[in-house]
């Protein structure tokens, strides 16, 4: 299982990574300056760091008392990453009306975009960031 210095890196170095791509593409499609979609951003990361550090606390447990392991196969991955980012949309949808002062289904439609960027993001993210720094607590796969 990995360290909680291990999950903090993971969360940040995400978010911090999502940020410096989502700000500009963000503001470009949508219409808003980016100092607005800049700092929805930065507090939505601060909201998704928290998330992301116990979603997958909690994914992890559960994959392991399921399987006895935290390794994911490709459709796990995709479970994971549609888990991560419904729980986040549901979380952040009143942020984001209120921050940019857009009506919800305007928000909705906004927090949908921003969730499927982050939902390819988060799937291709993370299997990278295992495959750089697996799982101390899992046994190295050998090579065929």
């Amino acid at each position: 299982m990995r360290s909680t210095a291990d999950r903090i890196r993971q969360a940040v170095s995400f978010e911090l990574i999502g940020l410096a791509v989502i700000t500009p593409l963000g503001s470009w499609l949508f219409g808003h300056g980016l100092v607005a979609i800049g700092l929805l951003a930065a507090v939505a990361a601060t909201l998704a760091t928290g998330w992301n550090y116990v979603y997958n606390l909690g994914f992890d447990h559960a994959l392991r008392r399921r399987t006895g392991s935290t390794r994911k196969s490709p459709a796990v991955r995709v479970l994971h990453a549609v888990g991560f980012e419904g729980g986040l949309l549901v979380l952040l949808l009143p942020v984001v009306a209120a921050w940019l002062g857009i009506g919800l289904w305007q928000a909705l439609v906004l927090d949908a975009s921003f969730a499927l960027f982050y939902l390819v993001y988060a799937f291709v993210f993370t299997w990278g960031y295992d495959t750089l720094f697996p799982d101390p607590g899992e046994p190295a796969r050998q090579r065929i």
